[in-house]
């Protein structure tokens, strides 16, 4: 049976899937917190498989996340540290729950990474176990990846200590209800946002953004008018495509004028023949697929 169903707590289960990690994994989860991880760390060292595993971990470390303990930043440090080749992005709007390990099996629940997820709420999800749907998933997952921030060691140290920062003045805020501390409180939240920005922007141009995530849209959704675009790339990147913001970070332009780069990116596809317009619709010349397309553009 290639398909079976999850109902319910579903520890159990995660147990044998990290039993069954050899050489590679993905876990995509919103939320994730240090319980579940610290096992996850035990298992693959009880196994001495830690230092060779490649772990790819999708999350969102948005500040209200961070703020308020679903995501957890030093469980990551943790990971990365314990498992050398761990590599963690950040992607807002992330709501997919799926683990993979190698091609053996994928798990496609409505649960978080953390003792909630796992232990008290009821959740619901598939088992699937057939080799090539487990490969199209990790690869669906992987192409995602490359679509949001590669956030390094020392970038999740950075967001640890804003976090305790911003939990600090927010006590200060319930106790003394001060304008002031409130304003503080708000900029450090725009502090932090602008962090994750930095993160994004590093080692890209706008234009590669957007291109990456066109091809993205056209591979997934195929041929797109522009105005089928839009709506698309703002749900993928709403922190980069804010109407109501401009902002420069490390030479990178964000905010209101981002219609206006992604125009410029369809016109860098075009120059380079990775995608044509027919007069009505964009769509692709020929297929690149997952991180050789980030390659393409970068």
């Amino acid at each position: 049976m290639t398909v079976q169903l999850i109902v319910g707590h579903w520890a159990g289960r995660f147990e044998q899937w990290m039993t069954g990690i050899e050489r590679q994994a993905v876990i995509s989860s919103p939320y994730l917190s240090s319980g579940p991880v610290a096992e996850l760390v035990r298992t693959l060292q009880k196994r001495e498989v830690a230092v060779r595993v490649q772990l790819d971990v999708l999350t969102d470390l948005s500040p209200v996340n961070v703020l308020r303990r679903s995501t957890d930043p030093a469980a990551l440090a943790l990971l990365m540290d314990a498992v050398p080749h761990t590599q963690v992005y950040h992607l807002p709007n992330l709501h997919a729950k799926v683990y993979v390990a190698d091609e053996r099996e994928a798990i496609v629940t409505s649960g978080n990474l953390t003792n909630r997820g796992l232990h008290v709420n009821f959740e619901y999800g598939l088992r699937v176990t057939d080799r090539g749907t487990v490969r199209r998933i990790r690869a669906d997952l992987l192409e995602y990846a490359a679509l949001g921030g590669r956030v390094s060691r020392t970038e999740l140290e950075r967001l640890i200590r804003t976090a305790q920062e911003l939990r600090d003045l927010s006590r200060r805020i319930e106790r003394e209800a001060r304008r002031a501390l409130l304003d503080e409180f708000e900029r450090r939240m725009g502090d932090a946002a602008s962090e994750l920005m930095e993160i994004r922007a590093t080692g890209q141009t706008t234009t590669g953004i957007f291109a990456a995530t066109i091809l993205y849209l056209l591979r997934r959704d195929g041929p797109l008018r522009t105005v089928e675009l839009h709506p698309r790339i703002q749900q993928l990147h709403p922190d980069l495509c804010d109407d109501s913001i401009d902002r420069v970070i490390k030479g990178v332009h964000f905010g209101k004028k981002w219609k206006h780069h992604v125009r410029n990116a369809q016109q860098y596809l075009k120059r380079r023949g990775l995608i044509g317009y027919d007069g009505e619709r964009w769509h692709l010349s020929r297929p690149p697929s997952g991180r050789q397309a980030a390659r393409n553009v970068e």
